[in-house]
């Protein structure tokens, strides 16, 4: 299968291996990471993220070399400037109000219109593209897999803690993020020329400039032929990163099979399928979806099981079964917020907790 190409994309806290805070590096990691990865590593819109990104994989065993490879040379780097990387939705004490912003305009602009939104947006995600060549079946695509989304980010919840406080949920990383305009859940499009009319109007009205302001949890990506999944917290492990990206691409394989088949998954109305969403951000895997087929509230674990039995049919051919095997390691282990809540529980402490989540990033590097 040569459409389903891979990018991942991940961001990065960086952290002052003292104090455990979030530390601005004046995007020293960044000037020293593009000598060697070019622009495989970006600044971001706050001074304490890193984000990183590999070139088009064919698969995930090329993505999985690549993500490990960015992990490890970005961690030494930040190592040799005395600093740390981290991999979590968010930060588990950092205040926002304290960390400064990078010194672009594109940051400045966003910062003047979106003020305290844009300031607070401390957040770290997961971005996986899946390659798919023609727009209209993108759409076709996008249209049909949001059912699925609360399902994998239930896995990726990892951000249970917010300023010093647990926030009783999974994933706090997407309700700070709701505070900005064009997030979440995106509506059905009835074509791509829809979707597109939809971008025009927005540019001409002056709501946004470019079409990379829609920062909807999937989107058909303005410029690549790809559709891009921003859902997932930033997974700790590397092996979660491969387990979502995997997920995705046989996510994407699938309903594109179908679609060549004549046959179509049922589409839901965002209304519905943001009540999955929520309770994925509150309760992860712990807690029940909705099956809108059968109607009834069902445990997450079980649909997510469900999830894999419906890919099975496409994931040999992608080659991607041990890395989505990782999945059934999380229902095990628990997603990376269980863990970070097992560790608060045991000693007490954010410290511990930010410990914790830098080793685990490191893992496998």
């Amino acid at each position: 299968m040569n459409e389903f190409t891979l990018g991942v994309e991940e961001e990065f806290m960086v952290i002052d291996p003292v104090s455990r805070e979030l530390k601005s590096h004046e995007q020293k990691i960044v000037d020293a990471a593009q000598k060697i990865l070019e622009d495989q590593v970006k600044a971001e819109m706050h001074q304490a993220v890193v984000e990183v990104g590999t070139h088009i994989c064919r698969n995930t065993d090329e993505a999985r070399a690549e993500v490990t490879k960015l992990r490890r040379t970005v961690a030494g780097l930040a190592g040799d400037m005395g600093l740390r990387i981290g991999a979590a939705g968010t930060h588990p004490f950092s205040h926002w109000q304290h960390q400064l912003i990078t010194d672009h305009p594109r940051y400045f602009e966003i910062v003047d219109e979106m003020q305290d939104a844009a300031r607070s947006n401390l957040i770290f995600g997961l971005h996986v593209h899946v390659g798919i060549q023609s727009r209209e079946m993108a759409i076709h695509i996008a249209n049909q897999v949001r059912y699925f989304l609360p399902h994998v980010y239930a896995l990726s919840t990892n951000s249970p803690f917010w300023e010093g406080r647990n926030t009783g949920f999974k994933s706090y990383r997407t309700k700070v993020f709701d505070k900005f305009p064009r997030t979440g859940i995106p509506d059905y499009f009835s074509s791509i020329e829809e979707y597109d009319s939809y971008i025009k109007l927005l540019v001409k009205t002056n709501c946004i400039d470019n079409a990379k302001k829609i920062w909807w949890d999937i989107r058909v990506h303005p410029f690549f032929e790809t559709i891009e999944f921003r859902i997932c917290d930033c997974p700790m492990l590397i092996d979660e990163t491969m387990a979502f990206t995997a997920l995705f691409q046989c996510l994407c394989a699938k309903l594109y099979k179908l679609r060549l088949q004549n046959m179509n998954f049922i589409t839901y109305s965002r209304a519905l399928i943001n009540e999955n969403k929520w309770r994925a951000a509150r309760y992860g895997i712990d807690g029940k979806m909705i099956d809108f087929g059968k109607q009834l509230e069902v445990n997450t674990r079980a649909l997510v099981l469900e999830l894999l039995d419906f890919v099975d049919d496409v994931v040999d051919e992608l080659g991607c079964r041990q890395d989505l095997a990782y999945v059934h390691k999380i229902l095990e282990h628990g997603t990376g917020a269980d863990r970070q809540l097992e560790i608060y529980k045991q000693k007490g402490s954010f410290i511990d907790v930010v410990d914790y989540i830098t080793s685990q990033t490191l893992l496998g590097t």
